[in-house]
């Protein structure tokens, strides 16, 4: 009974009211617990798929690729230190700044925000070139409030 009513709660959250509609005829039925794993699996990589996509990060080189041997001024503790994305906890939206001189030459500026993205946070990957040509481009109040909230809803906002 109790894996039955957890079925019951993981189709709830998928919304899939017509397999609940008649959940005393199926839940039962060996199929259920695999669909549901399916769609939570395929939920799971779409959502994945349009953050990376909306977050406008482009190519990157991942951190298992990066030599830390060179250059010798790159500080791997305190990338180690960022990648565990704790400083989430203490803020509601944070911006990075800068290439790779800004960031003291790390492995990539885009290994944050790809890091974020696989955590289930929002990212945006843009200059501020781009975000001001972006709402001067803008001709109504309407728009450039819309607009604001694009460019305030990411969790990180990077450049």
């Amino acid at each position: 009974m109790e894996l039955t009513e957890s079925l019951r709660q993981r189709a709830e959250r998928l919304h899939l009211h017509g397999l609940l509609s008649h959940w005393n005829e199926l839940s039962d039925s060996l199929w259920v617990e695999p669909l549901l794993s399916w769609e939570e699996s395929e939920r799971a990589q779409r959502s994945l798929e349009r953050r990376l996509s909306s977050a406008h990060i482009g190519r990157f080189r991942p951190l298992a690729d990066f030599d830390w041997n060179w250059p010798e001024q790159c500080d791997q503790i305190a990338i180690s230190e960022l990648m565990t994305l704790e400083f989430l906890q203490k803020c509601r939206q944070c911006h990075s700044g800068g290439g790779p001189a800004a960031w003291g030459n790390p492995p990539s500026p885009r290994t944050l925000p790809i890091r974020l993205s696989f955590r289930g946070h929002t990212v945006l990957f843009t200059t501020a070139g781009q975000l001001l040509g972006d709402l001067a481009a803008l001709d109504s109040d309407s728009a450039l409030r819309r607009r604001l909230r694009h460019y305030a809803s990411p969790q990180l906002v990077g450049h």
